[in-house]
């Protein structure tokens, strides 16, 4: 899509004072064009919903990830110190 006099358009400096207004009115649907002077370099547009979403799949590590013997063990001296162990 090619930059339009039409879209919202704001310095980079304004986009920074802005920022929170710009993110609510991308959400919104609309296009925010981030200049620097004249040119326009940057466009703020909201992420979709499948853009979005990271489908999570339980389990698909399963296998692929190997603890330590004793990971899960104290060392005796931070044991006694937290009073975990005698």
């Amino acid at each position: 899509m090619r930059y339009d006099a039409l879209m919202a358009s704001y310095t980079i400096g304004e986009a920074k004072t802005q920022l929170s207004r710009l993110v609510h009115d991308a959400e919104a649907g609309e296009e925010i064009v981030v200049r620097r002077g004249r040119t326009p370099v940057a466009r703020l547009v909201a992420i979709t919903s499948a853009e979005g979403a990271v489908k999570r799949a339980p389990g698909r590590m399963r296998g692929r990830i190997k603890m330590r013997e004793g990971f899960d063990e104290w060392p005796a001296d931070v044991a006694r110190a937290l009073g975990i162990s005698d």
